[in-house]
């Protein structure tokens, strides 16, 4: 389980001020960059942040680890609030924000993510513990190389190597998924 997921079970489940302060220091500035690169100034971007981490904090009770990632879960809360803000503005939606209802994925669209998401899950369970791990901080925790290194003490070198040799045995293992 991420260090983010923990932190979000401690603010669901308990309403932990401590937890939502580390997961507001650890999205606050990713979230940001995310919502700059849509093209609002970092004034209005800081206030949305403040909304979607506010967000966060009221709907806890909403978070499901069993169906989204704390990271997919913030960002959707966050692309939601750019759309709602564009259509405030009436502005053109950026074409990454579009989303046309007729492309809803179907059943059989989901059945196929949950099959390939369990595919992966699976062969990430067959990787060496320290190769997953750090596949996991980068990939799943959303932790830069530099981050992993601060938190686990080993050189960068270590990481990245680790890293590649996991994502080449990810490769071998799902070659045959699509």
């Amino acid at each position: 389980m991420s260090l983010q997921t923990t932190w979000m079970l401690a603010v669901r489940d308990r309403r932990d001020r401590t937890a939502f302060a580390a997961l507001f220091d650890h999205f606050a500035p990713r979230l940001k960059g995310f919502i700059m690169r849509s093209g609002l100034p970092a004034g209005q971007a800081e206030e949305v942040v403040q909304e979607v981490m506010l967000t966060v904090w009221r709907k806890a009770d909403q978070f499901d680890p069993h169906r989204a990632q704390v990271s997919a879960w913030i960002y959707q809360i966050t692309r939601n609030r750019q759309i709602d803000l564009i259509r405030k503005e009436q502005r053109p939606l950026p074409e990454e924000l579009s989303h046309e209802p007729d492309q809803e994925p179907d059943a059989s669209h989901i059945l196929s993510l949950e099959q390939e998401a369990g595919r992966l899950q699976q062969a990430l369970s067959r990787l060496k513990p320290d190769q997953r791990s750090m596949i996991e901080k980068a990939y799943l925790g959303e932790l830069t190389h530099s981050e992993i290194s601060s938190q686990t003490g080993l050189p960068l070198g270590t990481i990245k190597s680790r890293i590649r040799l996991g994502l080449d045995r990810l490769r071998h293992e799902l070659k045959g998924m699509r």
